[in-house]
């Protein structure tokens, strides 16, 4: 990602009030773009939107996806160069309770998103998150690559795939490659592993759960502790975004592909482990205890990404190993519980971050 880049750079980011749409945009205000966010209000209680004042940096509107109309109009008046798509329902236990809401929101908030752009003149990159869950999960011991089938066992994993689908029939029929110098216009989608970070208060998340736990000296319970996660610090996969809409915006038509951003091999641990090392750095008293998850909805067990073409073609790659990653963590939530300054704690790791992928 190269910082020079964004500044003054014309920006619209969906989900913008989400957790990762939190670090995004902070991340987008110290380069100098023009960021506009488009989003609902946040969904946790207390939020990192609002506790790091995001909204302060830039151009905030709060408005759904699913409403065609508003959004096109929105964008339209802000006239963007680069649209960062990571609105959505992202999580997997909700999505059982609401299936139609993950569905209306997640595929067709995309196709809304996709129509507002074609419609708006001046687009030129345009990424579009979903999710390393959005793969056909066979629960094999070798990572997905970005041509492995769609799929998804619930109604959260499913509606990442039809994301993904949708995005390429767009792409094919309005935004093909082969006629870019007629449109201008690159489209890729991005899939992450599994975001870790400050500022996460999601409900049925794990690193939210531990921390929670630890906070309030509870027990740190755990459900499926042999699941294997791709974990990933929140800033990885958010270069990983920023470092291919840049190439979007050159050269649109060599990178409107899939791409998937996960950490190292080696960084794919078992919940228990991550757990575990979360007790140990916060010098926690809190017990590790094993839960039945019988009577819990499916998941997958094992789950790990290919990174190899983002390594090879995006020069991309992961700087941040598992236990830094858990170390900022600890870092961020200490400041929460000290009452500091979360802005300024958030935008100190992002700047540590930024000065370690510029050096490599």
């Amino acid at each position: 990602m190269n910082p020079k880049f964004w500044g003054g750079k014309r920006v619209f980011l969906t989900g913008h009030t989400g957790f990762k749409g939190s670090w995004l945009s902070l991340w987008l205000q110290s380069l100098g773009a023009e960021t506009t966010g488009y989003a609902l209000n946040p969904n946790t209680q207390p939020s990192l939107f609002e506790m790091a004042k995001v909204a302060e940096g830039m151009n905030s509107r709060i408005g759904d996806i699913r409403n065609l109309g508003e959004l096109q109009s929105e964008m339209r008046a802000v006239k963007p160069e680069i649209v960062l798509h990571l609105a959505a329902q992202p999580l997997v236990h909700y999505s059982y309770h609401n299936p139609i809401e993950t569905y209306s929101t997640n595929v067709m908030g995309t196709v809304n998103v996709l129509e507002a752009i074609r419609n708006t003149p001046g687009v030129k990159s345009v990424v579009i998150v979903t999710t390393d869950k959005c793969y056909e999960n066979r629960e094999w011991v070798w990572p997905y690559r970005e041509d492995e089938a769609m799929g998804g066992h619930d109604p959260y994993s499913s509606s990442k795939g039809c994301a993904e689908l949708v995005t390429a029939a767009y792409r094919s029929s309005y935004f093909n490659p082969s006629e870019y110098k007629q449109h201008g216009v690159g489209i890729a989608t991005a899939r992450a592993g599994n975001v870790i970070g400050g500022g996460d208060w999601s409900k049925d998340r794990l690193v939210p759960d531990i921390l929670n736990a630890i906070n309030t000296g509870a027990a740190v319970k755990v459900r499926n502790p042999n699941a294997i996660r791709p974990w990933q610090h929140v800033l990885e996969p958010l270069n990983g975004y920023l470092t291919l809409a840049e190439k979007l915006y050159d050269a649109g038509d060599r990178f409107s592909q899939a791409w998937n951003f996960g950490p190292e091999l080696r960084d794919c641990l078992p919940v228990q482990e991550i757990a575990t090392r979360l007790i140990n750095l916060s010098k926690s008293n809190s017990k590790l205890e094993l839960v039945g998850s019988a009577d819990q909805p499916h998941e997958a067990g094992l789950l790990k990404l290919d990174i190899s073409k983002a390594c090879n073609f995006l020069k991309w790659q992961p700087v941040m190993d598992i236990d830094l990653s858990l170390n900022w963590i600890c870092e961020w939530n200490k400041s929460h519980q000290h009452h500091l300054d979360l802005r300024a704690a958030t935008l100190i790791q992002v700047v540590k971050f930024q000065e370690s992928i510029t050096t490599l």
